[in-house]
């Protein structure tokens, strides 16, 4: 029996009523929030499964070939955090500001790491898939310049909420994006 199957059983069992999805995602995730605020391991458990593939897909383009890395650490510190989070109805925004923080920490962690010098003679092969191009691009772009794209371009923030999850100013946000926006377009068409 799956797990998911399990569950509908044990809620039919709990409660004299059949499980009905719930109609409203957000206050769903609100309540395992709560429940796992009061100690619920299956809360937590749910949660972090429920979180997983939003966390993912922050950290694919900012971390790119360390994101496995920068969401494991990413979901340990929602996990730590948990307790402190006051309104559960916040906890997609307060994810993505952990999630951001963590992706570039990562990302700045592995560049160091990385001896770059021996990819630069490496020719870039334009016949290559899209995707691989444009994964090439953005690992040649710092973590700051790749976090703020992430954050407008697939995310859909504003100035002023990229610079609240990134903690500068907007005015920092703002030259970070049109370097960035510059430094791929330069990137791209070579």
């Amino acid at each position: 029996m799956r797990t998911a199957d399990a569950r509908v059983q044990l809620h039919e069992l709990d409660t004299g009523r059949p499980w009905e999805p719930d109609p409203d995602p957000w206050e769903a995730a609100a309540r395992l929030v709560r429940a796992a605020q009061s100690g619920d391991a299956l809360a937590v458990n749910d949660l972090l499964t429920l979180l997983t593939p939003y966390v993912s897909r922050l950290c694919r383009p900012i971390a790119l070939t360390d994101s496995a890395d920068a969401v494991q650490e990413s979901l340990i510190a929602v996990f730590q955090g948990l307790p402190r989070l006051k309104d559960p109805t916040a906890l997609y925004g307060w994810v993505r500001t952990i999630t951001v923080r963590e992706a570039v920490r990562v990302a700045r962690r592995a560049q160091r790491e990385t001896p770059w010098g021996e990819f630069d003679d490496v020719p870039v092969s334009r016949s290559a898939e899209l995707v691989c191009d444009v994964h090439d691009v953005l690992r040649r772009m710092s973590s700051e310049h790749r976090a703020v794209l992430t954050l407008r371009e697939l995310e859909g923030l504003d100035e002023r909420a990229a610079s609240e999850v990134l903690n500068i100013p907007c005015g920092t946000v703002k030259s970070r994006l049109h370097r960035a926006r510059n430094s791929f377009r330069k990137a791209w068409t070579r």
